[in-house]
């Protein structure tokens, strides 16, 4: 048997959107637009946080160039190779600046793992906190 589609139902059947490798939803707040609600509701947490006077500086998706002896690590592209984190703020109470990824199990990638180590040991001064 042959069914003969038109093309604009082949492109509305093509076109359906795919769900999310790891079951995400992207949510967005204050402009920002975040992976995952859990990573959204994290943001409102550090934003009470920051408001309240607990922590400053508050970055959303800072990024840290990644490096081999002070050289830029580069794709086959000549692309930036680059680690971005979700979170970025300063804790006064014990004078840090700190870095957070919020990740579930599934998350926790090799390609992850990797990135993580590599931005450790190239910033020394920085510890990234899974959430």
């Amino acid at each position: 048997m042959t069914i003969n589609l038109s093309r604009e139902e082949a492109r509305a059947i093509l076109s359906k959107p795919k769900r999310p490798k790891y079951g995400n939803v992207k949510v967005t707040i204050d402009g920002h637009t975040f992976d995952s609600r859990k990573e959204g509701d994290r943001y409102l947490v550090l934003k009470a946080k920051e408001k309240a006077g607990e922590i400053s500086h508050l970055d959303v998706q800072p990024k840290f160039k990644l490096l081999i002896n002070g050289s830029a690590l580069k794709y086959e592209s000549g692309r930036q190779a680059v680690y971005i984190a979700d979170f970025a703020y300063f804790d006064p109470s014990i004078g840090k600046r700190i870095v957070e990824d919020v990740k579930s199990p599934a998350t926790k990638t090799p390609l992850y793992k990797l990135k993580k180590a590599l931005v450790e040991k190239i910033y020394p001064a920085v510890k990234i906190i899974e959430i």
